[in-house]
């Protein structure tokens, strides 16, 4: 399993303490067994600029959080790639600036 940056020095440092070691419980234990299932955690697919991606559900407190994700099968072995967490609508829109970003940044390096 793999965390951007992004996630480790932007989005979790704003979050509580408890959503913290939510998001430690998901990747020590959630991620790294069944990232498709997420230990019945509601998962869905993500259409448009965030097709191949998924979301991890999390009602915390009244307040709809969102982990976006992707899982990689090959090559061998499974990788899961962690993109955002925050609130529903910021989670969305960090992801799609990241990829977004890493697609650029990919382009530039295959035109050298």
């Amino acid at each position: 399993m793999k965390t951007r940056q992004e996630v480790t020095r932007i989005d979790l440092p704003i979050l509580s303490e408890e959503l913290q070691d939510i998001f430690k419980d998901i990747c020590d234990a959630i991620f790294v067994t069944d990232p498709y299932n997420c230990g019945g955690f509601p998962t869905h697919f993500l259409k448009a600029k965030l097709r191949g991606y998924r979301a991890l559900e999390i009602d915390w407190n009244g307040v709809a959080y969102r982990l976006v994700y992707r899982i990689y099968e090959k090559p061998s072995p499974r990788r899961v790639l962690l993109i955002s967490f925050a609130e529903h609508d910021p989670a969305y829109e960090k992801a799609v600036a990241r990829v977004k970003k890493s697609t650029i940044h990919n382009q530039s390096l295959n035109a050298m």
